[in-house]
């Protein structure tokens, strides 16, 4: 018991925390300050929950009718025939050749009936068009809300206008409602995707999408217990912004709104590149690598805020080079093709010689990855 109590006072020690000659009694919340409350964290895993529900409400009642009204169908692939044998190995992964061979040999079939039975059976896991649809359309209609409701409680606030302001007075920064509720329900999203992305379309960058999820929450609760949210909500607005795009240019994509989901999917690259690639860097860790120094003495919790937030940085750089190549071949090939940014990782296509080079681009982003979203 003692060793934890060490564990803990060493942890939670106000030397890696704060700013030196700073107290957890400097900062402690009470009815005169309003200052970030560490026991709050524990609203959002409940809230998660919440926003499954209506997540689940919403997919079921509004988007999937929606997307049926325009013509998504919610069908399958055609199923294959059972097969215990080749259940058994599909479960079990084994599918190389040298199993393909040894499973035709004991059905005393061809190697190409085989090869076509666990091509059938990957898409019987495949999710349908619809389903795709209604995750897209969930995650359009949250970035939509969080960035239009992280826009408004922002435009009064200093900071907004003059990053300089997150670190003047630091950590002596009251936290309202309105940032408050912007904090709790953003972190409430992370922990729900994070949790749905078990259940959800398996896709290729899975872990890189964890590691944002996981990356995101942990920024947010560190600026959370170290009174920094005010440079955290910036992160959440910027992240936000072009992910909107990207959700709307998939669900233009399972429509078949081929010119819209081009458009949209232009608008989405130059607002990645100018937010992700550009504000980003340039502006927020900019001021916490060049500027908060200057005005704040350091200490050691800011370097694991700023090495989260150059963590975030590196996956967006390797997000927009694979958006870039998207764009580049998409204009060679004169559409857009392929999900964007990630395919489902059980799509499975016979490949033919008139593939188009966004196809190929995208098959290669398969083999080699990624929303939004940030975040």
């Amino acid at each position: 018991m003692n060793i934890l109590r060490n564990i803990s006072a060493t942890f939670w020690s106000p030397d890696i925390w704060l700013p030196p000659n700073i107290t957890w009694e400097d900062i402690s919340p009470n009815a005169d300050n309003n200052y970030a409350n560490y026991q709050h964290l524990i609203f959002p895993l409940p809230m998660a929950f919440v926003l499954l529900g209506i997540r689940y409400t919403l997919e079921r009642y509004c988007f999937a009718p929606f997307g049926k009204s325009i013509g998504i169908k919610n069908t399958r692939s055609k199923r294959a025939v059972p097969n215990e044998i080749l259940e058994k190995a599909y479960l079990n992964k084994q599918t190389k050749y040298k199993q393909i061979s040894g499973l035709a040999k004991q059905l005393d079939w061809s190697e190409r009936q085989v090869e076509r039975w666990l091509r059938l059976r990957r898409s019987q896991d495949k999710p349908s068009t619809l389903t795709k649809f209604c995750e897209n359309s969930w995650r359009c209609f949250y970035y939509t809300y969080s960035f239009s409701y992280g826009l408004v409680i922002l435009w009064d606030k200093p900071w907004l206008w003059d990053i300089k302001h997150c670190y003047y007075n630091y950590p002596y920064h009251p936290v309202t409602s309105d940032i408050w509720w912007y904090y709790m329900i953003s972190m409430a999203f992370y922990w729900a995707l994070s949790f749905s992305q078990f259940f959800d379309v398996k896709r290729k960058d899975f872990w890189q999408m964890f590691i944002h999820h996981i990356a995101t929450i942990l920024l947010m609760c560190f600026s959370w217990v170290g009174n920094l949210t005010r440079i955290g909500s910036l992160v959440l607005l910027v992240h936000d912004c072009a992910d909107i795009f990207l959700e709307a240019a998939k669900m233009a994509k399972y429509s078949n709104y081929q010119k819209v989901c081009d458009c949209i999917f232009v608008i989405f690259t130059i607002l990645w590149i100018a937010t992700r690639t550009g504000v980003y860097p340039f502006w927020i860790i900019y001021s916490t690598t060049i500027e908060a120094p200057k005005i704040v003495p350091m200490f050691p919790a800011y370097y694991i805020f700023n090495s989260l937030l150059i963590l975030l940085l590196l996956l967006h750089l390797i997000w927009t080079y694979l958006i870039l190549k998207i764009a580049y071949y998409a204009i060679n090939a004169g559409q857009m093709e392929g999900d964007i940014r990630s395919n489902s990782s059980d799509e499975v296509s016979d490949t033919s010689v008139n593939n188009t080079p966004i196809n190929n681009t995208a098959n290669y982003i398969n083999k080699t990855n990624s929303r939004s979203k940030t975040h």
